[in-house]
């Protein structure tokens, strides 16, 4: 397939596909997935190898949120049976970390409710990375805490953070259909923020969601101008409780399209496969790892993930390796220089702006018994998944 050698040969060179490329990706046949992920599958092989770097979340506040994100199970107004918790202390979120840890998690991502930290918040959270640290040799810790204030990203940094995510989640242009209480305006700034203040920007979006590909596309390519290091790709887990909880849009084959055409926009950025992999991509998650190198070990924010054991095994078992603490993630030009995905180099600043027609979403049978409140871990006294 032609579409296929010229995205490979771009991703490659770190060249930016055209947006009509782009959405070719999205528009392919469920009979050409394969070719899909092999394509996509070298370019992932060449800036990362066969490594798969592991991440553990700690809920750090769960629920009760002023905002009212329609995909969120802790938005305002949500009535999905989550748990609430306030803020764990320090050596409770530590705990916690340190489980993801043992299971061979060399990032530790530390995420809180809310529309944003205040000063006295970034102080806990700060306590919580000096005591990850203080026990954990070399292990990187993200935190997500929301919009934030000018200074706050440097205190972050001070404290020890190494990254900072914010997803822009959808388009520019849907981004009011999803949430009223915030603009995509002010996560695009959070991004730079953190960006300023010398945190690897960790930034991506949510499929899913009854979007159109244009609108994937209009996302991704926004990613790639914003430049962050990390680039998670969520599955959206329809909710009970929550407004989008009948939005079933995706397949597995779904998935893996939208995960290629990530990969081929975003080449040497860390692709990561987040929330709802196990109720999107459900048998064919190896599959998927083909295409990004790097997901979540154990359970989500508010949901249950597979156990950590059956992680291990699956990146065993397709054939790939676990990230080593020692390892940088990053190829050399991105951890070094700062250049990559969206730099400002100059490397493929040219894009197409072509005008492809809709492509209706497959419907998936919805699959609510996939979706599992997480009742384990932070917030209480059951062991975690790790």
């Amino acid at each position: 397939m032609d579409l296929l050698n010229t995205l490979v040969d771009k991703g490659l060179r770190r060249e930016l596909p055209t947006r009509d490329e782009a959405l070719a990706v999205l528009a392919t046949s469920d009979d050409d997935v394969l070719d899909v992920v092999a394509a996509a599958g070298k370019v992932r092989r060449h800036w990362f190898g066969r490594r798969v770097k592991l991440n553990y979340l700690v809920n750090l506040k769960s629920g009760l949120c002023p905002e009212d994100c329609s995909y969120c199970s802790q938005r305002l107004g949500s009535t999905a049976g989550i748990l609430k918790y306030t803020w764990l202390k320090p050596d409770e979120a530590s705990q916690a970390a340190a489980a993801g840890l043992a299971g061979g998690a060399k990032r530790v991502c530390l995420v809180a409710s809310g529309r944003g930290p205040t000063d006295r918040d970034v102080d806990r959270v700060s306590d919580t990375i000096k005591a990850i640290k203080d026990q954990n040799e070399g292990v990187e810790v993200c935190a997500c805490l929301g919009l934030l204030s000018d200074g706050q990203a440097d205190r972050l940094r001070d404290a020890g953070a190494d990254a900072y995510n914010h997803n822009l989640n959808t388009s520019e242009a849907t981004y009011g259909d999803i949430t009223t209480t915030h603009t995509y305006a002010d996560r695009v700034d959070t991004v730079r923020k953190a960006h300023a203040a010398g945190l690897s920007a960790c930034s991506g979006l949510i499929a899913g969601m009854g979007e159109s590909d244009e609108d994937l596309v209009d996302v991704v390519f926004s990613l790639r101008d914003l430049d962050p290091d990390s680039v998670p790709v969520n599955f959206l887990i329809p909710f009970e409780g929550t407004p989008l909880a009948k939005e079933w849009n995706l397949t597995p084959q779904r998935c893996l399209r939208i995960l290629a055409m990530v990969r081929f926009v975003c080449p040497d950025a860390e692709v990561r496969i987040a929330g709802g992999r196990e109720v999107h991509l459900r048998t064919l998650q190896p599959l998927a790892l083909h295409l990004a190198n790097s997901i979540f070990l154990g359970d989500y924010l508010t949901s249950e993930g597979q156990a950590g054991k059956a992680d291990l095994e699956m990146i065993a078992d397709a054939g790939f390796e676990v990230e080593g603490a020692d390892t940088v993630t990053l190829p050399e030009h991105r951890a070094t220089a700062g250049g990559g995905c969206g730099s400002a180099d100059g490397a493929g600043s040219g894009c197409g702006t072509g005008d492809s027609a809709p492509v209706s979403p497959e419907v998936s049978e919805a699959r609510t018994d996939l979706v599992a409140v997480r009742r384990r871990g932070a917030g209480t006294d059951l062991a975690p998944n790790a």
